[in-house]
């Protein structure tokens, strides 16, 4: 455990960072990619021209032989949750970051583009089991100790089942909300779970990778260490064949779990430890957008 200075140092950082992100770029961009789902009626009034024809109240309109339309405000407030894998292989990260590092600034961009929305956040931290769960709220103080709970975090578990931390997130939140589901994804099956959880919620799927997993360098014989079950294996990746199969299996599993998302209806998006969050995040925001 880093000790409490350095804790709040860093989280005082990555605040200064995700909130300047988060007021100059995410914020109208979030509130306009996932506000204004749900619509509260609000009243009745006579119909004007332009309104639209599928707003009309029929049962007012035959009553008062005369057009009505019913007004609907937008449900202002909004609760987002972030499901976060902390299984071994967030510690994994070869090029400008961890993965966990990179699950960090992002779950702080989104909240605190959130809270300026006047949204509750709330986290649900998962390995091969649901490590803890943060119940949504409003804030900054409660924002700052999801952050502080993100760099400090210690799971019991190392291993990822992504099914079990959706199965407990249906059940424990009961209101339509928004959740991103941040993880390598690097899982036992969840095909089932993601669109139960879909078809409850607004799920959004973050792909969290580092380059290496996907593609080996040349350098020889090299000890590899897997950070879920503790095994070393030593590969030859001088080897083009070794090279070549490593990375033909990476494209299989990850075009495997874009089809999967795609068929549950989820919107997703990759982001990798060797690149900025900006532009993945603003092209998944763009694209919700433009959908509306």
């Amino acid at each position: 455990m880093m000790d409490t200075k350095d804790l709040l140092k860093k989280v005082r950082k990555i605040e200064i960072k995700t909130r300047g992100l988060s007021n100059q770029i995410f914020s109208g961009e979030y509130q306009s990619a996932f506000k204004g789902r749900g619509m509260a009626f609000s009243e009745v009034r006579e119909y004007q021209v332009g309104d639209e024809i599928r707003t009309i109240d029929w049962n007012v309109t035959a009553r008062f032989n005369h057009p009505y339309v019913k007004v609907f405000d937008e449900e202002r407030e909004m609760t987002v949750m972030l499901l976060v894998d902390v299984s071994g292989s967030k510690n994994f990260g070869t090029q400008v970051q961890l993965k966990q590092e990179l699950a960090t600034e992002l779950c702080a961009v989104l909240s605190f583009s959130a809270i300026q929305n006047n949204d509750k956040v709330g986290v649900l931290f998962f390995s091969d089991k649901v490590e803890k769960f943060i119940p949504p709220k409003k804030g900054r103080s409660h924002i700052l100790m999801i952050i502080r709970e993100l760099i400090d975090f210690k799971p019991q578990n190392k291993g990822t089942n992504v099914a079990e931390g959706l199965r407990y997130f249906t059940s424990a939140i009961k209101k339509r909300c928004t959740a991103f589901l941040i993880s390598d994804f690097m899982s036992g099956p969840f095909e089932n779970e993601l669109k139960i959880a879909n078809r409850k919620h607004d799920l959004v799927a973050l792909r969290l990778y580092d380059i290496h997993e996907e593609e080996f360098p040349d350098l020889g014989l090299i000890p590899v260490k897997d950070e879920e079950s503790g095994e070393i294996e030593w590969i030859n990746t001088s080897s083009k064949q070794v090279r070549n199969s490593f990375k033909a299996a990476a494209l299989e599993r990850n075009g495997k779990l874009e089809d999967m998302f795609r068929k549950s209806g989820v919107d997703f998006t990759k982001i990798g430890t060797h690149q900025s969050y900006i532009k993945p995040l603003m092209t998944l925001f763009k694209k919700r957008e433009a959908r509306r």
